[in-house]
Parts: C-alpha cells; sequence; structure tokens
C-alpha cells in the first residue's frame, strides 16, 4: 500500500536510518552522504569528482540497496554509443516485428561511471535523459522508472582520453561534491570490518520500498522555508562548487537539507 504523506518528523526517520545502513558499508563522512540523500530527495542527480578507490562505486550500490531501488552501473568509455546506454530496436524473427530492448538507463539508481570518457554524443543521451525522465529511441519516447536518479563521476586527475564536461552541462547535476580518502581510523574500521565477514562486498538491507522513496520525495513540498541561501551555505561550505551560478531548484535542495539535519 502506498503511504500518500510522511511527517517531518517520519521522514527525517527514515532518512537517518538510512544513512546509518549505507555507513555500515560505506567508510565515508556522514555529511557525503547527506549530500547524496539531499540530491536525491531533491528529485535531482550528483556529480562526484574523485579519484578512483575512494568507495563511489560501493556508495551508489549501496544507496539502492537501502533504498530498495534497483541499480545500474554503465562503464563510459570512448566507444560507447548512445543507443548502448538507451536501448535499441531488436527485429523478432518469430514475429516478424521490432521490439524495444531496454538499455542500463532502465534502472532507479544509475552509476554513470567516468562519464567524462564518453564522447559528447553520448553524454547528451544521459543528460536528456536526467532532464527529461525519459529516452528518445528511433523517434519513439520511453519513460524512465520512477524514482531515477543518476549518480555521475569523473576522474579530476588523469585527463587524457577524457571529453571534460562543459560548465553548461554540469549545471544539469544539481549538486558537486567529491568522497575523499578515510582518515587513518577509517582505514583501520576498514580493515576491522573486511575481517570479520566473508563477503568481499557488504551487505545493505533495504530500510524502505521504492513506493515510500516516491512519497519520501514529496515531503519536500509539505515544507516552508524562509531562508534557503543560509542553510545552502552552512550545509555545503565544504564543496568547490558554485552553487550560486548553478541553475538549481534552491528552495527544494535547502528543504531536503533540513529533513537529515
Amino acid at each position: 500500500m502506498t503511504i500518500d504523506k510522511f511527517s517531518i518528523e517520519e521522514a527525517g526517520s527514515h532518512i537517518e536510518r538510512i544513512i546509518d545502513e549505507i555507513s555500515s558499508a560505506v567508510i565515508t563522512d556522514r555529511s557525503f552522504l547527506e549530500v547524496i540523500i539531499t540530491g536525491l530527495l531533491a528529485r535531482g542527480h550528483v556529480l562526484v569528482e574523485d579519484v578512483p578507490g575512494t568507495g563511489k562505486t560501493l556508495t551508489a550500490i549501496a544507496l539502492a540497496d537501502a533504498f530498495g531501488l534497483e541499480y545500474n552501473r554503465i562503464q563510459f568509455t570512448p566507444d560507447l554509443l548512445p543507443s548502448d546506454i538507451t536501448g535499441t530496436h531488436i527485429f523478432d524473427e518469430q514475429t516478424g516485428e521490432f521490439s524495444f530492448q531496454q538499455g542500463p538507463l532502465f534502472a532507479n539508481v544509475v552509476l554513470a561511471d567516468e562519464i567524462n570518457r564518453a564522447p559528447p554524443k553520448t553524454q547528451s543521451a544521459l543528460l536528456e535523459a536526467m532532464d527529461e525522465q525519459q529516452v528518445t529511441v528511433g523517434g519513439d519516447r520511453y519513460p524512465l522508472p520512477e524514482p531515477f536518479f543518476v549518480i555521475a563521476t569523473q576522474n579530476p586527475v588523469e585527463q587524457e582520453g577524457t571529453f571534460s564536461l562543459p560548465e553548461a552541462q554540469q549545471d544539469r547535476f544539481i549538486l558537486k561534491t567529491s568522497i575523499g580518502y578515510p582518515s587513518r581510523e577509517g582505514e583501520l574500521e576498514l580493515i576491522n570490518r573486511r575481517s570479520n565477514r566473508q563477503l568481499t562486498t557488504p551487505e545493505v538491507d533495504a530500510v524502505i520500498n521504492p513506493d515510500q522513496v516516491v512519497t519520501l520525495r514529496q515531503t519536500p513540498e509539505y515544507v516552508l522555508s524562509s531562508s534557503p541561501l543560509s542553510v545552502l551555505k552552512r550545509r555545503f561550505s565544504h564543496n568547490r562548487y558554485d552553487f550560486l551560478m548553478c541553475p538549481l531548484n534552491i528552495s527544494k535542495v535547502n528543504i531536503s537539507c533540513r529533513l537529515i539535519q
């Protein structure tokens, strides 16, 4: 049964439990997880700029599991075509007709890994999906699942063989952040956790289901905010991205931040 509305207290409680569940798998600052979840609640997408090996993929997997959502990963490469991510029409010999075969974009949480390695044409196909929550193939439009959330990554150090995202394309992301390396205490905790489990990848239990996620994203619509800019500056002071230059819905980001305070 779908819940029509969460109270602020209920929404905050769910988010706290989700962050705790993700933290059981990912060793990172709580503020980083708050930024990622804020992007999801504000119905936007997040760009994570960091070097390999910091836990970006694990964060995306743990986020999807904790929210009870379907997850797909797309490894962007220079030879990746738009149809490789959106899907294509396949000819069925038995029926003599073409049918649409969905691409990896048809998931709730999509990790666009190293987005700057794909050519601009493929990047544009992803940005259309992010902006309109649909893909266009052969003149036909296909809606993407609800909710739809993209976590894109790019390596700020290695630029050889990459296609830098123009400023206008970066503005399609509602937030930009980085995870960074863990502290010494975090490294020791990482070793202790690995020694205490048999699996290479930690397991994360679902805290809520997809219907509740949709309801949770509606919660900011019922909250009034008097000073969104002051909250934004305080919450995201550690980020390098100039939010005042980004055409995002400031009120929704602010309200989403308040739910996780």
